[in-house]
């Protein structure tokens, strides 16, 4: 690889440390967006290092259009399928299925669940939206108790967030560290299934007989303007109802065009959610099992990219939700085009992380790291975890903490076999979930939605997240001994 600079260590190592800190003090003191903040830091990265400012601009838009490319498309599809899947009343109908089917001491465990089920193709925001008033509803029907059944919901969606792809921050660290997303993907849900049982419902046990919580006023499902901030784009409201609302009555959408309205149906639902994610397992068992050239294993491989597992999705999810809902089809390519107007800052902020990332890899700073800890002979998925460990506390930002850690690490992947890179990426993931306090938006939107106090805030959903982080991080470190 032709680097873009010929600095020393010594230099190399400061333009890393400057540039990584003008993206910390740029989010979190001068309230950048992230997307500007990674851009400027990639600059003052390559400059301190001693490249050309035309070399710098070279290796920064590479490193985004390959990230745009590559991870872009499939945050896009993801999110066709989530809009879906809420609009169309098919969460609701999964949720509603689950938690009228139990009772008891069982809630929590069928919250946990459900939530991870509707958390594998909606982002973690609208994953609560959706959640938050069930939980509300179930609690005030019950004697479960209100931390009970909402810290298992939050564990589901925010381990699926943070270690399952087709989320954005696994999809990036992925394709940062050129990892098998079939392999990341299963080993992924392995670490998911006991991270959610000890953050969810055991955590939550604990935690409800230590924080007294009465149940707030049930809530109306917030609209894009009155909905707490969700990261860069705020809250997110799929649809954009420009053909479809009534002027004589914002929000509703008129009569004569919608028709009747029904749910899809619970296993058209649940078909939809897990279609593309057992598209890309059936590719990665298929390429450990079956020998090269089987005609078996070339189909598989061909559906279980990513990019067509998703498409497909999209497809059936266009039918088995829309059409079945009695969405035309207007109404569902509306559904369709408003899912990308809310992901469109989250696109920004991970290509301009790849491009971050490249200008990290061209410096020649990851090798530089990646010397320096197989010298001090670090375990690689222990730094990948504390990398992004460090970044997530000081930004608040999962996205950037897993952005900034795969670029500092990359070369190390390259030492390492087809697990272990997969490993990593989970690692990374783990580690961008890390104590999320008062500089992270999802603190504030739990905290308002659950009517809690900062103290209470940081005693449950803070805590909360540390325990997966750590959990999760332990169950990657348990896989590698044993794999």
């Amino acid at each position: 690889m032709t680097t873009i600079t010929d600095a020393g260590t010594t230099q190399l190592v400061l333009a890393a440390v400057l540039g990584i800190a003008a993206v910390v003090l740029l989010i979190a003191w001068a309230k950048w967006h992230p997307f500007l903040a990674l851009i400027s830091g990639a600059g003052v990265l390559g400059l301190a290092a001693g490249a050309a400012p035309e070399a710098v601009v070279d290796s920064f838009t590479a490193g985004l259009g390959t990230t745009a490319g590559g991870v872009g498309v499939l945050i896009a599809l993801g999110s066709m399928i989530g809009a879906l899947l809420a609009e169309s009343g098919g969460a609701d109908g999964i949720v509603t299925r689950i938690v009228n089917g139990v009772s008891g001491a069982a809630l929590p465990w069928a919250m946990a669940g459900v939530a991870a089920l509707i958390g594998l193709p909606l982002f973690f925001e609208v994953g609560v939206v959706l959640l938050v008033p069930i939980v509300l509803l179930v609690a005030r029907r019950t004697d479960v108790g209100l931390l009970r059944l909402g810290i298992p919901a939050l564990a589901g969606l925010s381990v699926l967030h943070g270690l399952v792809p087709p989320h954005p921050g696994p999809l990036v660290a992925i394709e940062s560290l050129q990892a098998d997303l079939g392999l990341t993907l299963l080993l992924g849900l392995i670490c998911a299934i006991p991270t959610v049982i000890v953050a969810g419902p055991v955590f939550g046990n604990f935690i409800a007989k230590r924080v007294p919580l009465p149940v707030p006023a049930l809530l109306a499902a917030p609209s894009s303007s009155d909905r707490p901030a969700s990261g860069p784009t705020g809250g997110q409201d799929f649809v954009d109802r420009g053909d479809l609302a009534n002027p004589n009555a914002p929000g509703e959408l008129v009569d004569d065009q919608v028709g009747p309205r029904r749910n899809p149906g619970f296993w058209a639902a649940i078909l939809t959610v897990l279609l593309p994610v057992m598209l890309m397992l059936a590719r990665g068992i298929a390429e450990l099992l079956l020998p090269e050239g089987s005609a078996l294993r070339d189909a598989l491989e061909v559906l279980g990219e990513p990019v067509v597992a998703l498409l497909a999705g999209v497809f059936v999810a266009m039918y088995a939700l829309g059409k079945r809902a009695g969405f035309d089809r207007k109404e569902t390519s509306a559904v369709l085009g408003g899912a990308l107007p809310p992901i469109a800052g989250i696109l920004l902020i991970v290509a301009a992380g790849g491009g971050f990332k490249q200008v990290l890899v061209d410096a020649g700073v990851g090798n530089v790291i990646a010397d320096a800890a197989r010298d001090a002979n670090i375990n690689a998925l222990l730094l990948g975890f504390l990398v992004a460990v460090g970044i997530r506390v000081a930004t608040g930002s999962a996205t950037v903490a897993t952005i900034t850690a795969a670029g500092i690490v990359a070369p190390l992947a390259t030492t390492l076999d087809r697990t272990d890179v997969s490993l990593l990426a989970l690692a990374i993931g783990a580690g961008s979930l890390f104590f999320s306090h008062v500089n992270d938006a999802g603190f504030w939107m739990v905290k308002e939605y659950f009517g809690m106090t900062v103290g209470q805030t940081i005693k449950t959903w803070s805590v909360m997240e540390t325990i997966i982080s750590v959990v999760g991080f332990a169950c990657v470190m348990s896989l590698s001994l044993l794999l």
